[in-house]
């Protein structure tokens, strides 16, 4: 019963089922290059779709490059840090965080140099004793206003700064379950020197962990140093600028829900992280600490504000890859985060994400296991890239419209996964039938009629198809010569037709023609069916020279083998005629045998014109039609305007000697030119022309190693019989040929 329902299903579908199963397990266990494929999709739509800056009260007062040309090298002197604080909130500003660490003394500090330089003179030393100290003057302009300043995480417990001095609490409350356990925890932290702490209104940690990949994604709101709760640089500014009350933290069963600030819930990652969405970095958020300092900031340009402060200076090192693809100094990253805040146009996660994400992946995989076996490929893959195409783009516009972050890497890759194992179980499925097909068929009909029955067993019926086609028939001249010379040794014979017709199958074969048949010492082929192919002119041209000059490279292997074995051995000489026309192509026969061949007007003419190679002294002849299609591609002559056997209409023939090298060398322009000098008087009845004509046509010729001897020899007897047997005038150059 249980083998019954698996052969059923199909082992298609048991693997493409296992599949599945492998990919929700792995996107649950979410290794990094998971995680990794899902940010990069999360930084594309961010770079694609950047927040667009609003009017909010946030700026940064950057010691940018500029400053330190101004006031020299970083660290300033801390009463320069104090007067850019009291500048500031002389300006308007209603509070400041700074995006920096003071956690040593100013060495700058006029005590601090007396002390630092005993060699200075005693009285040098006792007016710099008695000068303020510029640290307890940054002190003193904190204490008198609202400012927040950064600390800054330690990930280890070796720094040891947690046995000297403890941090100090931070109003708040907790909201539903505690979910402190869920927020990154740091053991220790680098503070500022005490006094400074002591006079701040606040104290935010600025520290950010970036992703795997070292993109800065997430930022925390909160998070525990030393088992105390703390807020982030931003979060903490716009506590202490909306009075500086308590701030709340509310959690749920699968860890924290948002953190409370000034009456307002902002929602967060279960680990208390948030995702801002940037835009492009701006200079209308900065205002440079060096043009504060100088009194060149505009009125009102600080009113109102809160102001981070923070450095963009290459030399400080400051930068921060981000999800847009470009890195930005770190205070901006903060400012940015402050200003999703109030605009409430953070980038939101919800917690459901994941099961969307695994659902997303079990339904379209599904889909693709149960249609795959079942319809064509075609279907499937148009059937599956508008599966995809639709979540991908449902998930775009959910970021667009509603700042939410859905995976789309995840479940189009599992589907496509999918799809490749369905369509690889379906081709080996099929490959396995086609197996039966040609084993069933293969001892009775052609390889490529085979073939054709494998891809589509339905066509196993008669009829054709109308196809313009260029047709190449070859034969060797004097077979039955040659073959006298084998008459003590058939096997002998057959080894060399063997060997002969596949050296014009190669050729053939090689410029994507399609053998028909092999008729004793002839072939029949032909090019544009079953397969498309654009330059079929071309490509039985480039064919019918490559059969010539393999059989001559064949003829001197022989020739040489012969010279050995001191015997003698006869050329094989080939004669090739090619056409174009339409024609129908297809399975032709009886109902009981039939084969993939082609018929029509042009097949006809192409065996006239292969039997007319020898009246010429030609080893290819084209037809009109071909020779035009190929242009000036080809170096050929026409050679007459002929109607054959069994034709009533005349044909322009030509012969084909060599490729677009020798058609652009300066011999065959005189070959050429002598050429239609002999034309144009034999068409003229100017036979004495004509036959002088013939001595510079065969010179012409010799220059390019080309033996035309044959074709003056044929013109010279045919202006002798109508020398003799005047056509009269209105004869129009047609000749009729009289042998196939």
């Amino acid at each position: 019963m249980l083998t019954r329902f698996f052969r059923r299903i199909g082992a298609g579908r048991l693997l493409g089922i296992a599949l599945l199963g492998c990919l929700l397990v792995l996107r649950v266990a979410d290794p990094g290059p998971v995680q990794q494929l899902r940010h990069a999709a999360f930084d594309l739509y961010q770079q694609l779709h950047p927040r667009v800056q609003q009017q909010v009260p946030v700026t940064i007062i950057d010691i940018d490059d500029p400053s330190l040309e101004a006031f020299g090298q970083w660290p300033w002197p801390r009463s320069r840090v104090a007067e850019l604080v009291i500048r500031a909130f002389e300006a308007g500003a209603v509070a400041l965080a700074f995006d920096i660490i003071f956690a040593e003394p100013d060495r700058l500090s006029p005590p601090a140099i007396a002390r630092d330089n005993p060699d200075l003179p005693e009285d040098a030393r006792e007016r710099l004793s008695a000068l303020p100290d510029t640290d307890a003057a940054l002190a003193d302009a904190i204490s008198r206003t609202r400012v927040v300043v950064g600390q800054t995480s330690v990930r280890s417990t070796r720094a040891g700064l947690a046995k000297t001095r403890q941090i100090r609490q931070v109003p708040h409350a907790i909201l539903g379950e505690d979910a402190r356990a869920f927020l990154p925890r740091f053991p220790d932290l680098i503070q500022n020197l005490p006094e400074l702490e002591e006079a701040a209104a606040g104290r935010g940690v600025f520290s950010v962990r970036p992703d795997a990949d070292g993109i800065y994604r997430r930022v925390p709101m909160a998070m525990l140093v030393q088992d105390e709760l703390r807020l982030g640089l931003a979060p903490e500014l716009l506590r202490v600028a909306t009075g500086g009350n308590a701030f709340a933290l509310r959690g749920n069963a699968a860890g924290v829900d948002g953190v409370v600030l000034g009456g307002k819930l902002v929602r967060t990652a279960p680990d208390g992280s948030v995702w801002p969405y940037l835009t492009p970095s701006s200079p209308a958020r900065f205002v440079s600490a060096g043009a504060l300092l100088s009194g060149d900031v505009p009125a009102g340009r600080l009113a109102g504000q809160l102001v981070l402060t923070g450095t963009s200076a290459i030399g400080l090192e400051d930068y921060r890859p981000t999800a847009l693809g470009t890195s930005m100094a770190g205070v901006e990253i903060h400012a940015q985060l402050l200003e999703n805040i109030l605009t409430d146009t953070l980038l939101k996660r919800p917690n459901y994400a994941i099961a969307v994400e695994l659902f997303t992946v079990a339904v379209l995989s599904l889909l693709v296991i149960i249609l795959v076996p079942v319809i064509g490929a075609r279907l499937i893959i148009a059937f599956a890239a508008l599966l995809l195409a639709g979540y991908v783009g449902g998930v775009y516009y959910l970021f667009v419209d509603q700042r939410i972050l859905l995976d789309p890497t995840w479940p189009a890759l599992g589907t496509l996964m999918t799809l490749m194992l369905m369509s690889s179980a379906n081709y080996l499925r099929e490959e396995r039938q086609r197996q039966q097909i040609r084993g069933a068929f293969g001892q009775y009909v052609s390889p490529d009629l085979v073939e054709q029955l494998s891809e589509n067993p339905a066509a196993l019926t008669l009829g054709g198809e109308r196809r313009d086609l260029t047709i190449l028939f070859s034969d060797v001249r004097g077979f039955t010569t040659l073959s006298e010379g084998f008459k003590d040794d058939p096997a002998g014979l057959t080894a060399l037709m063997n060997s002969f017709l596949t050296v014009l199958s190669r050729a053939i074969l090689k410029e994507g023609g399609t053998i028909d048949k092999f008729m004793g010492d002839a072939v029949m082929a032909f090019w544009n069916a079953p397969l498309n192919t654009p330059d079929h002119p071309s490509a039985a041209c480039r064919a019918a020279l490559a059969m010539l000059a393999d059989v001559a490279d064949l003829n001197a292997r022989r020739a040489k083998d012969a010279a050995e074995k001191g015997e003698a051995s006869l050329p094989i000489n080939v004669g090739i005629g090619l056409n174009t026309g339409n024609c129908v192509v297809g399975n032709m026969g009886s109902e009981m045998r039939f084969d993939y061949s082609a018929l029509g007007d042009a097949v006809n003419l192409a065996s006239r014109l292969e039997g007319q190679s020898k009246t010429y002294g030609m080893g290819i002849i084209l037809g009109e039609t071909t020779a035009n299609a190929v242009g000036d591609s080809f170096a050929k002559l026409e050679l007459d305007l002929l109607r054959v056997k069994g034709k009533t209409q005349p044909e322009r023939v030509f012969g084909l000697l060599g490729d677009a090298a020798m058609r652009n060398s300066v011999e065959f322009a005189r070959l050429e030119h002598a050429n239609g000098a002999m034309r144009q008087a034999y068409t003229e009845q100017r036979w004495a022309d004509a036959t002088a004509a013939l001595n510079d046509v065969v010179n012409a010729g010799e220059a390019l190693g080309l033996d035309l001897t044959g074709y003056a020899e044929r013109y010279r007897a045919r202006i002798a019989d109508l020398t003799a047997s005047p056509p009269g005038l209105d004869w129009d150059g047609v000749h009729v040929a009289t042998e196939k």
